[in-house]
Order: structure tokens, then C-alpha cells, then sequence
């Protein structure tokens, strides 16, 4: 079938894919618990992000436009002694601990979160459909020291 003059290039779901793994999405805020950086050795500390809603914009391929929207589906809590977690879910803040992480020796770490986004479009007032494939963000590293507790006998 060839095209008319005046009918636009059929858009593909390459180009869809295409244009949502060029968006600038962005990198899911991190929040630590205790927080101020500092956390005890064997202490249950506890991560999550409130980066959780869909993101939409809309954009002109081939003179036509397309409303993309990137939802974040999977996070990776990387805790920055080597060891890292898979989600779906963003964890809570607390005392909801569903995302935590004992640190087992004191030391500087820096965990981060890296968050996938799944997407879907729509052409003009058309009906959503899936863009195949994902768009993964690195975040950036969060200063964090685990520390040891002393224990102190008090008198009362």
C-alpha cells in the first residue's frame, strides 16, 4: 500500500519503543530510615521511594501525537555492601518496615535505587497500548554509615 500525499507515515511500535526509551525519566527519590545518613550494625534499616506515580507526556511522531506514559513497576534496592533486593512493591515508610537491610560490619556504604518503568501510548484519543520493552534509571548513591551501639549501664 503506498501512502498518499496527504496521508502520514504509519507509525510503528518501533517508533513508540523508540521515543519512550529516549524520554528523561526520572531516578526514584531514595528515603532512609533512621535518617541523617547514620544507622546502627544489625539494626533493621529501612528504604523506600514515593516515586510511584505514572508519568505522562505527550510528544509528535511522524505529525502525529502520542501520549506515552511510564509507570514505575520494579524497584532494585542496591544497599551498597554488595548485596541488593528486587521489588515490585516501593517499600513504606515507618513503622511499615518492608524493605529493610541489616548492615552487618560498621562502614561507609552508599546504597542507591535503580527503578524500571514499564509504559504504555495512545495515538491522539486512541485506546492505550503496550510499549514493549523497559527503561531502567540508575539513582544516585546516598551517603550512609553504620555504626556499633555501645551499651552504657545508666543508674536511675
Amino acid at each position: 500500500m503506498v501512502c498518499g500525499a496527504d496521508e502520514p507515515p504509519a507509525l510503528t511500535a518501533e517508533d513508540v519503543r523508540r521515543a519512550f526509551a529516549e524520554l528523561k525519566l526520572p531516578a526514584g527519590t531514595l528515603t532512609i530510615q533512621p535518617p541523617d545518613g547514620l544507622t546502627l550494625v544489625n539494626f533493621r534499616t529501612n528504604f523506600y521511594t514515593t516515586s510511584t506515580d505514572p508519568i505522562s507526556t505527550t510528544v509528535t511522531l511522524l505529525g502525529q501525537p502520542v501520549t506515552l506514559e511510564a509507570t514505575p513497576a520494579t524497584f532494585v534496592w542496591h544497599f551498597g555492601d554488595g548485596e541488593s533486593r528486587s521489588t515490585t512493591e516501593p517499600g513504606a515508610p515507618y513503622p511499615d518496615l518492608t524493605i529493610t537491610h541489616n548492615y552487618l560490619r560498621k562502614g561507609e556504604y552508599l546504597p542507591s535505587l535503580s527503578t524500571t518503568y514499564t509504559g504504555r501510548y495512545r495515538i491522539a484519543d486512541g485506546g492505550w497500548q503496550a510499549i514493549p520493552g523497559t527503561v531502567t534509571i540508575d539513582g544516585q548513591g546516598q551517603s550512609l554509615r553504620a555504626i556499633e551501639a555501645e551499651p552504657k549501664l545508666v543508674g536511675y
